[in-house]
């Protein structure tokens, strides 16, 4: 008999959602940065076996949304509550249990298999993890609760036997050599954004969202056009940086993680463009993709 279902990660900004989708997915799927707010779009990354597929869901961190770009990110991890076959509800060992309390009112009431990861749990003492289950129980008692580390992979062995134990009968949803649902230049995009978060300060990584213009892929090599959306032109002179260096270096290590992601040399051209209050527009969120239904 084979097994199948939807396995979606919900839970709070910055606290390893990603790390663990990457971990139990076996490749680089979702941008894992220290930075909060790193997922924006729900990200499948899928597994296959002869008798089962796990379709894996990242999601962006659950918040009070202050413009349409963060409502948009609201609606794609709240999307993740209504087809699960499996919850997985991410905390850590820092987090406020109450945080997002409405939120977790609305996974209290799921009737499928939830399981609780307490994330980080390499940066807690056993008595302190043990008061941190105790208030996780009386919040959500009929999940089952699983302290792991998603960076060190520590519990995310135990996890994924878990889960394949609950999924349920099921023929597969996607191809068996399918490894997620989004396109090739999805990734790409993805993977600018990444160097532009872990290269930039304050509100600039926030302010930013990349378009892919072109791919041509051959044999042997793939070139790409992408351009750099910023908010201002104060933003685009910050991301360019004197004489160009900021964005040459931006774009040299997006193409080296790309050459390593496609296993293809990679010709890769950015351009940066303003485009006012982007992140306020519902058109222009349409334009990139913002649009869950």
């Amino acid at each position: 008999m084979h097994k199948a279902g939807f396995v979606n990660i919900v839970g709070n900004p910055n606290v390893g959602k990603s790390t663990l989708m990457n971990q139990l997915v076996g490749e680089r799927i979702s941008i894992a940065t220290f930075k909060a707010q790193t997922t924006r779009h729900r990200i499948m990354g899928i597994v296959n076996t002869d008798d089962m597929q796990i379709v894996f869901s990242d999601t962006p961190g659950v918040l009070k949304p202050n413009y349409k770009l963060q409502e948009s990110m609201l609606a794609f991890s709240e999307s993740a509550l209504n087809d699960a076959d499996i919850l997985l509800y991410v905390t850590d060992v820092v987090e406020n249990p109450e945080k997002n309390i409405d939120f977790l009112e609305k996974v209290k009431g799921m009737k499928i298999p939830i399981i609780l990861l307490i994330n980080k749990i390499d940066e807690s003492n056993p008595k302190a993890l043990g008061d941190i289950v105790e208030r996780w129980h009386q919040l959500l008692p009929t999940a089952e609760i699983l302290p792991i580390s998603a960076k060190n992979k520590f519990g995310t062995d135990v996890l994924l036997k878990r889960i394949k134990e609950l999924l349920p009968s099921s023929p597969p949803y996607f191809d068996k050599d399918q490894l997620t649902d989004k396109p090739a230049r999805f990734f790409v995009s993805e993977i600018i954004r990444e160097k532009i978060l872990l290269y930039y300060d304050k509100e600039i990584p926030y302010s930013v969202e990349v378009k892919v213009e072109s791919f041509k892929e051959t044999d042997k090599n793939i070139h790409i056009n992408a351009t750099i959306y910023v908010e201002r032109d104060s933003q685009k002179g910050i991301i360019i940086g004197h004489q160009g260096v900021a964005l040459k270096k931006v774009s040299t290590e997006a193409r080296k993680t790309l050459e390593k992601f496609f296993d293809k040399k990679v010709y890769l051209e950015t351009f940066v463009k303003v485009d006012k209050d982007w992140r306020s527009s519902q058109k222009e969120l349409n334009n990139f993709g913002y649009n869950p239904e």
